[in-house]
């Protein structure tokens, strides 16, 4: 977290200990045991240990990381996970976590009309976005048993993970030059009648590519296929795309609400601690797939428990009061969450333009949503050398003790190379690119360093010698 945000911390957190001192005071004393005690020696030794491991970290917090999907949480998350926490609770039944079930449903109901569904719906958040895809799928299988799923071969994986633990067959489809699902090969997979749920990503965790859902809900309709929506990490675009501002295409966010299922996750992009993903589902019946039974809870509420329609069991009441919290500072509306996303979203673009005007990278591909794919110009443009001259480029800026930049690489096959840039030479099957998530706001201002540190590093990566790479 940066100073503000540490700032705010040490003003906050004290009122965590409040909340709970003030709660427990309402029953009584009672004699505590000393079982479980630590003297302050032995903790102030443990903990010096505890925190110079915590110095083998890389700095999500920084604008200076640029790699992968992640960032601190907002304070109030972590304020609202800790003050939940000091009481445990656990949103499996009503009766583990009265007041952050509460907390959940509501919470549950933002996500679920950030997307457009009706408050009919049913849905709840979970461990991971893997663990919602899980659910999803679940679902898509007791409806049409028998039947397979359609994905695209640049969806997450745990798509192809969860057929396989399902039983259900998986049918990966080709994708068109910018990464979204192919509608020509799609249509031939469903004239086959042999699928029975099409997943769509709104934001594929390599390119962030939007797959044209309104598209493919219409073709999937026409061939009597359901739809779910991977948006577990663009979803939260949906407050601009629906809104049809920030240069965000409205089209296939709109669609989202006339799908069967939705999962996000409120890890990535909505500055929740990790632990905290969300599946959704606009048809109301679709829980009645997660029925069970429990001979010692569920007794306290007649209503179904959040536990009554999920596979998980346990889940941390925490994560529900961290988002809740979060949403009442920060609304799912374009004022509010969307001017986070907005800056994101203005980052990607400006870093684009910049490296289309560059000598030393060349953009891979233009981003959709906050994602963006570049690699050093090599002379010459073979595969070979573009893979090295990226792998040192990486290498070199993660290393540098003074000036240190963090970003990612993607592998990209030769034929999707040769698709976005016709005149690179195959001497090689896959090559490395670089791949940088502009997930904070601060990005935008930070960009001008950034793009000139990355530029210093990709000219001396394309003219070091590829002996030298590692």
């Amino acid at each position: 977290m940066d100073l503000h945000d540490l700032h705010d911390l040490r003003a906050w957190l004290p009122g965590a200990l409040e909340v709970a001192e003030r709660w427990g005071g309402r029953f009584g004393p009672y004699e505590s045991h000393g079982a479980h005690r630590a003297g302050p020696e032995a903790f102030t030794e443990a903990f010096e240990r505890f925190a110079k491991r915590m110095d083998d970290n890389y700095p999500f917090f920084h604008p200076r990381y640029a790699g992968q999907m992640v960032k601190p949480p907002h304070p109030a998350a972590v304020t609202g996970y800790l003050t939940a926490m000091l009481f445990n609770p656990n949103n499996h039944a009503a009766e583990g976590g009265p007041a952050t079930t509460e907390m959940e449903r509501e919470a549950v109901a933002s996500l679920a009309e950030m997307f457009g569904l009706a408050a009919s719906h049913v849905g709840h958040l979970t461990t991971s976005g893997t663990m919602a895809n899980l659910e999803a799928l679940y679902v898509a299988r007791e409806l049409h048993p028998g039947r397979g799923i359609a994905y695209s071969s640049e969806c997450h994986y745990t798509h192809e993970r969860m057929c396989h633990v399902l039983g259900m067959a998986g049918h990966r489809v080709p994708v068109d030059v910018r990464g979204r699902i192919d509608l020509d090969a799609l249509e031939g997979v469903l004239r086959g009648g042999r699928i029975g749920t099409v997943v769509v990503t709104t934001g594929t965790t390599g390119l962030g590519a939007v797959d044209p859902v309104h598209e493919v809900l219409a073709l999937a309709r026409r061939y009597g296929a359901r739809v779910h929506v991977d948006a577990a990490y663009g979803g939260f675009y949906a407050i601009l795309g629906r809104a049809g501002t920030g240069g965000v295409h409205a089209e296939p966010w709109r669609a989202i609400a006339d799908c069967d299922s939705v999962v996000v996750d409120p890890h990535k992009q909505g500055l929740q601690p990790y632990g905290c993903g969300a599946v959704l589902f606009p048809d109301p019946r679709a829980g009645r797939h997660f029925a069970h039974d429990s001979p010692y809870t569920y007794f306290t509420d007649s209503d179904l428990h959040l536990g009554e329609i999920s596979l998980e069991c346990s889940r941390a009441g925490a994560a529900a009061a961290a988002l809740w919290l979060t949403l009442q500072l920060l609304p799912l509306t374009v004022a509010g969450f969307g001017q986070i996303l907005a800056a994101n979203r203005r980052a990607a673009l400006n870093w684009a333009q910049l490296i289309d005007g560059s000598g030393e990278l060349e953009l891979y591909q233009r981003p959709d949503l906050d994602i963006v794919t570049y690699f050093p110009a090599v002379a010459g443009g073979r595969l070979s050398a573009i893979d090295g001259a990226s792998g040192r480029l990486l290498r070199d800026g993660m290393t540098a003790q003074d000036d240190p930049v963090f970003l990612s690489v993607l592998r990209a096959d030769a034929d999707a190379f040769q698709r976005r840039h016709p005149r690179v030479v195959r001497d090689a099957e896959t090559a490395r690119i670089i791949r940088s998530v502009l997930i904070k706001p601060e990005h935008e201002h930070y960009l001008p360093v950034l793009h000139g540190r990355v530029s210093e590093l990709a000219a001396r990566a394309r003219s070091t010698p590829a002996t030298a790479t590692p």
